[in-house]
């Protein structure tokens, strides 16, 4: 039996940060290490002010606070960490590739070979590597053959452990999860090292919720479970259309077919559109890997929730032009969220970022207000895209503090994140301040349309 006392994790960002921070929390007796070669993120999980922890989750800080320093240990030294540590999570990014074979599909798999090569180079003892980042299936066999072709005679385990977190609800997805995944060899060797990360998890999770399968099922697992939660959003945004079409309301729609048993009620709100780190990226990875087996039907239909979520969005940003009398050029359109969700400072794959360059091809003036993310993120999401130069969207985008102060003026406003604050502003204030007519498109069908029509707004929302 193996008792680990020493963990690594290679990637403080937004799953290695929070995982680590809470296993440091539920075991105070194994030492937690995390490492990333970006110091300005490293400086920033030692902040002695917690509020400026990298990463906004509901609950972090209090976990940091409580174990940073005791048990929890941020660092740049990757090195000292892998020597130190039994048990190395890898959980850097696993972005979809910008180029050569597989562009724009396949998962780039060049940080996770960096880790493999890392660990390979400085291991002086066996270690037990854990993928914490979402992986193609049969990814571990690449890295186990990296490890084990080093010639240093260290023993090598290869367990993946997918991550199943929401973002905005992290801290508790980790507390209290629904399942813990671990796969691993199927010999004896794999099954000690199984049992190892089990033990650690058992210290907070009923045995019965955590799941042990062979090393492919853990990854294939964790694509099937991103495409099929993005596959209920694509399907609802698919009917909000058909019901804009024919006086019926997606809200009504929805909680009808989630009130059946069978089909259940999450994840059926009709929206501008899906974004975040995972879902785009994991189904792209999985219609490539589909594809690289030759299954063409099935890449077809995964691909396709992907091409409605892309649909949604650009018809929301069509809508704006058509409603305000085929023309944006030189309006005011006001912003409210960037976040791909509320309580998040996440923006990757945000609707909000397609939407704006949209509006910005229109030559729209763009005022953006999100409560968690920065006029510099904003800003460097939009060059990301390389759709105009930097200075052309610096000037005709502008972000704001102040929730009001942004409306003055404005032509529209537009709902992008469901930020929970949203519902409670003053809209009569907001309407006294803006154009008439004064427009409302949401985005998240959040707001009172009742309210805003008899204020005087022009309420449009998603599916009805």
């Amino acid at each position: 039996m193996l008792k680990v006392k020493n963990i690594c994790c290679i990637g403080a960002g937004y799953v290695g940060g929070p995982t680590m921070a809470v296993i440091a929390h539920k075991c105070p007796d194994v030492k937690v290490t995390v490492v990333d070669l970006n110091e300005a993120r490293i400086k920033a999980w030692n902040d002695k002010d917690i509020t400026k922890l990298p990463i906004y989750e509901p609950g972090l800080e209090n976990i940091v606070k409580e174990a940073r320093d005791r048990n929890l240990f941020f660092s740049t030294d990757v090195e000292k960490a892998i020597d130190e540590a039994e048990m190395i999570f890898i959980s850097v990014n696993t972005p979809t590739k910008t180029y050569g074979l597989g562009k724009g599909m396949a998962a780039d798999l060049k940080y996770i070979e960096l880790c493999a090569r890392q660990i390979a180079a400085v291991a002086k003892t066996d270690k037990i590597v854990v993928e914490k980042s979402t992986l193609p299936v049969r990814t571990a066999e690449a890295i186990k053959n990296i490890l084990d072709n080093t010639g240093n005679g260290v023993k090598f385990q290869i367990l993946s452990n997918p991550e199943f977190l929401a973002e905005g609800t992290a801290v508790q997805d980790l507390l209290s999860p629904d399942r813990v995944l671990i796969g691993g060899d199927l010999d004896e060797e794999g099954q000690v090292a199984i049992q190892a990360l089990v033990d650690i998890y058992a210290n907070w999770v009923d045995r019965d919720k955590i799941l042990t399968t062979n090393v492919w099922s853990s990854e294939l697992s964790k694509l099937t479970a991103n495409a099929f939660l993005a596959q209920r959003v694509s399907s609802i945004n698919a009917m909000s259309e058909l019901c804009e079409k024919t006086g019926a309301n997606v809200n009504e729609v929805a909680k009808a077919i989630g009130m059946d048993s069978r089909i259940g009620s999450k994840f059926l709100k009709a929206s501008v559109g899906f974004g975040g780190s995972c879902f785009q990226k994991d189904i792209l990875n999985l219609v490539y890997i589909a594809k690289s087996y030759g299954l063409n039907e099935v890449a077809d239909y995964w691909e396709q929730v992907i091409i409605m979520n892309d649909h949604q969005k650009r018809r929301f940003a069509a809508n704006i032009v058509k409603t305000l009398y085929n023309t944006v050029s030189g309006k005011k359109i006001v912003f409210l969220g960037w976040a791909f969700k509320k309580d998040t400072n996440d923006t990757r794959e945000s609707a909000a970022i397609y939407v704006a360059d949209d509006l910005l091809n229109e030559q729209a003036n763009i005022a953006v207000y999100d409560p968690k993310v920065s006029q510099q993120k904003i800003l460097s999401d939009l060059n990301y895209l390389g759709t105009r130069s930097e200075t052309e969207n610096s000037e005709s985008v502008k972000v704001y503090e102040d929730p009001y102060e942004i409306c003055k003026d404005a032509h529209a406003i537009a709902i992008l994140t469901e930020w929970d604050e949203f519902k409670d502003y003053d809209w009569q204030r907001i309407y006294d301040k803006m154009k008439k007519p004064a427009f409302v498109f949401d985005g998240r069908n959040i707001l009172d349309g009742e309210k805003l029509n008899k204020i005087g707004f022009v309420y449009k929302n998603i599916g009805s």
